[in-house]
């Protein structure tokens, strides 16, 4: 009976491991499951129709093309340096169209049907310049919202009393090179800025009236 006793325990001893090697197999498909699970790239929550300008700091993902990733901030003409691609001009565009214009440029010589997704990851420096006839002069923060010409000039104190608001003149930076751009803010409404809206590193001058 002892022998036979002592023969059974192996078996028994096997038995009884059995299970934990089995319990241990669920842990690995989780591991595997989350191995899977695809990265994310983080980012912000931009108002709905926000454009892209220079500062903004966005992520590129190529699905599937680890190496084509890239995270940078856009320069001041409003470029992004994209692997294959080279500089590529996003400045003005939402996150969805500079993903559709990415898509297209890799789409033409290097990926077939390439799954393309930009995130807007922080904001850069939204800043403008108030000069001439306004009551405070100097550089303002606009909010990622954006502001129209209206509250620019109510940031910057308002007009003085020799001030020309039809005569206001605001230099901009294109990708196509500096911008003089006149415009006539007698025409606004008070609140309304005529649908003219300022550009993060706009500077506004007002003009002085003409007696």
């Amino acid at each position: 009976m002892a022998v036979a006793l002592a023969l059974s325990l192996p078996g028994f001893m096997l038995a009884q491991t059995m299970p934990g090697t089995a319990a241990s197999q669920p842990a690995t498909t989780s591991t595997s499951r989350a191995a899977s699970a695809p990265i994310s790239s983080g980012g912000v929550s931009a108002p709905a129709g926000y454009t892209l300008s220079s500062g903004d700091q966005v992520a590129v993902e190529v699905f599937g093309e680890d190496d084509l990733r890239t995270n940078g901030r856009l320069n001041s003409d409003g470029n992004l340096a994209v692997p294959l691609l080279g500089s590529i001009h996003l400045a003005g565009l939402t996150p969805t169209q500079a993903a559709s214009k990415v898509t297209e440029l890799y789409s033409r010589d290097y990926l077939v049907n390439p799954k393309i997704n930009v995130t807007l990851v922080s904001y850069g420096s939204r800043r403008f310049t108030m000069l001439g006839e306004i009551g405070h002069p100097g550089i303002f923060e606009m909010s990622p919202d954006g502001i129209d010409l209206l509250e620019a000039v109510a940031m910057a104190g308002g007009y003085t009393r020799i001030a020309a608001p039809e005569r206001i003149t605001v230099r901009r930076h294109t990708a196509s090179g500096e911008q003089i751009i006149k415009v006539n803010a007698k025409r606004f409404t008070k609140g309304k800025g005529g649908g003219f809206r300022v550009e993060p590193g706009d500077t506004i001058t007002v003009g002085e009236s003409i007696f």
